[in-house]
């Protein structure tokens, strides 16, 4: 049994990571419509008491999960922390007495309280002293009913407004400015375009970096090389060998002895999330995150595709995916300013072959579009439950990778 869901970072007014939004799917086969909110409820408050716990998948943050009336009669959100979960009340829950005792009761516990899609009506005003964020949806909802909503909460400071399906850099800046604290959206993952950066003497560092890992034989002189002529490369270098994710028993004292002691796998996913992170240092941790989560997730699933794909390639071409994203740069540019071999280019500038397919399979899960997942993977020849458990394993990973590189 698998935790089938995706999570759908919600940052904040920084672009900060606030929470996650858990989208549950029964399994990859089906699509949210076909199931019962109810039973779609329970199966994911199960999953988290049995199977991957809810802060595990989040990495420690709230996770907004979607409740019923029902679900939430039933005390169903209790089973998780006040920490875990914000109970967002799905909009097909109608305003009634009923609701409004437990909402009552689970603010008086501590939860914090959601309202999903949210279409102003009067009577939601008996509900707004134990509400904490309405989310609307900025495609569907028009200015004047914006303002509407800010109207009627003016005198409820403390509730916060979440803009849902924030697309682009322009709809950010209109929710910015209509007074919106929580965004949620693709938004983060693909923001407009602005203007080509030139790389640093840090980051063409990087480049080169970059470059040597993706031989199959690693260069070590050139990489030490290459270390040793920046200090805040050493400095992070050190960092990550010397932190509680190798548990090691001794400290490492020098660049070489660092290198070795990595190994070449463990080098080349370093400085690939590095080489991530230094492009463009003012964009969200979360964005890197899931650059790495992919990267891993490539590298799990290739071995059992029937094609000659080396891991370490897959890894590379499933981190450098996000790369124009994180560069806020068209993706043939930047590819073009690194020194990488071809079949680690030509996937992501063409959109075709078997490491083409695997990007497009992780882009519908971070999506949960299921249904469409069903196709990719039988064109691949791919296990549904060993994919959808190769994902978990990926999001765990990054989540560890990035605290202990970022530090």
């Amino acid at each position: 049994m698998y935790f089938y869901a995706a999570r759908q970072p919600i940052l904040d007014i920084d672009k900060n990571l606030y929470a996650y939004e858990l989208l549950f799917r029964d399994s990859l086969d089906n699509v949210f419509p076909e199931i019962d909110a109810d039973e779609a409820t329970s199966k994911m408050i199960e999953a988290s008491q049995f199977n991957l716990g809810i802060s595990e998948f989040t990495a420690n943050k709230p996770a907004f999960i979607n409740f019923t009336l029902e679900t939430i009669s039933q005390g169903y959100p209790q089973m998780l922390s006040t920490d875990e979960v914000v109970v967002e009340i799905l909009e097909t829950v109608k305003p009634g007495k009923r609701l409004l005792a437990a909402c009552k009761d689970l603010h008086q516990k501590g939860y914090t309280l959601a309202l999903d899609d949210y279409k102003h009506q009067n009577v939601w005003a008996h509900f707004y002293p134990y509400i904490s964020i309405i989310k609307v949806d900025v495609l569907a909802t028009s200015a004047e009913e914006i303002a509407e909503i800010k109207a009627a909460i003016k005198t409820f400071p403390k509730i916060k407004l979440l803009a849902e399906k924030v697309e682009t850099h322009q709809q950010y800046q209109q929710a910015l400015a209509q007074g919106f604290e929580l965004f949620q959206g693709y938004f983060f993952a693909k923001p407009e375009m602005v203007k080509s950066k030139n790389l640093s003497p840090s980051q063409m560092a990087m480049a080169e970096l970059l470059y040597e890992s993706s031989k199959p034989e690693l260069d070590l002189a050139s990489i030490t090389s290459v270390f040793e002529r920046d200090v805040t490369l050493s400095y992070k270098l050190l960092r990550y060998v010397n932190s509680a994710v190798f548990m090691r028993q001794t400290e490492i004292s020098s660049i070489k002895q660092a290198l070795v002691t990595l190994g070449s796998v463990e080098l080349k996913r370093f400085i690939g999330l590095m080489f991530a992170s230094s492009v463009n240092p003012d964009k969200p941790s979360q964005l890197i995150n899931l650059s790495m989560a992919r990267a891993k997730f490539c590298e799990l699933v290739t071995p059992e595709i029937k094609a000659p794909i080396n891991t370490s390639i897959a890894f590379l071409i499933g981190l450098l995916s996000m790369i124009d994203a994180i560069l806020d740069e068209k993706l043939e540019d930047v590819l073009a300013k690194l020194p990488l071999a071809d079949d680690i280019k030509k996937p992501l500038l063409t959109g075709k072959g078997v490491m083409a397919a695997v990007i497009k399979l992780v882009e519908l899960i971070e999506k949960a579009q299921w249904d469409k997942t069903t196709l990719v993977m039988e064109k691949l020849g791919l296990d549904k439950e060993q994919v959808i458990k190769h994902y978990n394993e990926a999001l765990a990973w990054a989540d560890e990778q990035t605290k202990a590189s970022l530090s």
